[in-house]
Order: structure tokens, then C-alpha cells, then sequence
């Protein structure tokens, strides 16, 4: 499969895709990162969070949650369901590839549906941001696409050794599991009417 384009170059693809319900605008959290929801413990960064569906789940829980996107679209549609819902958690916008220009510290992150949206070049850029964000002995949870999705349709699928190889250093990689990566269901179309298939990592930031 052709390399795409370096992110920062897609946000055309995805105003278009918000424009007409992207296909992970589930309106829920991902089941995979609430089923580890019991793990997560102090603040949370959602990166990439989108329309801030787990961000808000966690600021439910309590947790002290920061949601960033590269849009402007999605953080404002985050504001006005965390406005609804009497939610304090707070959405930034703000370029993933930029995290190591953050002065804050979390204590978990999320990466719901980003990783897999990056060229070879803006991974490493992104994980030493990650890297640079989140406290030592803090957790990431990602959820990406894997190389068992059918088709060519969407982002770039993504091996257990690529995950293993961009965490190699800094990060003690917990588990990796196969996953379903959740998806609205009149937009699976591209992905023969299943749930695309993924990868949800467990990893922790080394001290």
C-alpha cells in the first residue's frame, strides 16, 4: 500500500469526513477503551479526540480530562455536548505532531483512531510527543486500525511489529489484542459491512 500523506496535509479529507458524520462519530466511547476504564487513574489526554466521545466518557468517571484535535469542527462540537452534560472536561485545538511543545503532564492518554493516520516520518514525531506528555509510569491505551481490515478504504492498516517497533524505546508495551475498531454501521460499507479490525495496545510510559 502507497505511504500516504504526512497528517498535516489531510485536513480537507477530514473537515469532509465530519461534514457527513465520519464513520467513528459512534456518539459513545470505543468498547475497548471503556472496558478499561477501572484502570485509568488521574488525568487523561484524549489525542485526536474528535467530537470528544471518550474524553467525555472518562470525565464522567470523575477523571481530569484534556481532549485535543486538529480541527476546529470537532472541538466545538466536543464543547457543546460537554456544555450539555454539565461535564468540565476541557478541548483544545491543537496538532498531535506538536505535543512536545506542551508544558502539561497527564497521567494517561488516549489514541482512539490517530496512529493509524500518520506517515513512517510523522509517527516517530508523534510518539516522541506522546512520550514527551505523558508522566513517567503513566498509560496510553491506542486503538488503530490492523492489517486483517479488508480493502484499501481509509487509513493506513497497521502490524503488531510497526506498534512494537514505533514503542520501542521510552514505553513497556503491556499487551497488544486484536480489537474491533467501532464504526457508525451505514458507513462499513467500505469495509465489506463489518466493523473494521484492530489493535488496542496497553502501554506504559517508562520511567
Amino acid at each position: 500500500m502507497a505511504e500516504p500523506a504526512p497528517s498535516t496535509l489531510n485536513r480537507e479529507v477530514f473537515e469532509n469526513a465530519y461534514a457527513q458524520k465520519a464513520p467513528w462519530d459512534i456518539g459513545r466511547p470505543q468498547p475497548v477503551v471503556e472496558a478499561e476504564a477501572d484502570t485509568i487513574v488521574g488525568s487523561v489526554l484524549d489525542v485526536g479526540c474528535g467530537p470528544g466521545d471518550n474524553a467525555l466518557f472518562f470525565a464522567a468517571r470523575g477523571n481530569s480530562v484534556t481532549g485535543c484535535d486538529f480541527l476546529e469542527q470537532p472541538i466545538e462540537a466536543a464543547k457543546k455536548k460537554a456544555a450539555e452534560r454539565g461535564l468540565a472536561a476541557r478541548f483544545v485545538v491543537k496538532d498531535a505532531l506538536k505535543l512536545d511543545e506542551w508544558d502539561e503532564r497527564f497521567d494517561n492518554a488516549i489514541d482512539s483512531g490517530l496512529f493509524h493516520v500518520f506517515s513512517d516520518a510523522d509517527r516517530l514525531r508523534y510518539v516522541r510527543g506522546l512520550g514527551t506528555v505523558v508522566k513517567p509510569g503513566g498509560k496510553l491505551l491506542l486503538l488503530c486500525f490492523s492489517e486483517h481490515t479488508p480493502g484499501n478504504a481509509g487509513p493506513r492498516r497497521v502490524t503488531q511489529k510497526e506498534l512494537r517497533d514505533a514503542f520501542a524505546q521510552g514505553w513497556e508495551i503491556q499487551s497488544i489484542k486484536p480489537a474491533e475498531f467501532e464504526t457508525r454501521v451505514e458507513r462499513r460499507d467500505m469495509f465489506e459491512g463489518k466493523n473494521p479490525k484492530g489493535w488496542f495496545m496497553i502501554a506504559k510510559r517508562s520511567a
